[in-house]
């Protein structure tokens, strides 16, 4: 499996994305850019904890 696919757009995204049509606006607006504020790092780090039942 390629670690980036072309989206509909032909925007390269990470491979993951292209399993369901829903996974491209969270990989857009969640998890496919950089995060500088410490408090939004400290959620995203809690939100795939949780999510990969980690916690």
């Amino acid at each position: 499996m390629s670690l980036t696919t072309s989206a509909p757009d032909g925007r390269p995204r990470c491979g993951w994305c292209a399993a369901a049509p829903e996974f491209l606006h969270y990989h857009d607006h969640e998890w496919g850019f950089p995060v500088g504020d410490d408090r939004r790092l400290f959620e995203k780090l809690c939100l795939e904890g949780f999510q990969s039942c980690l916690a």
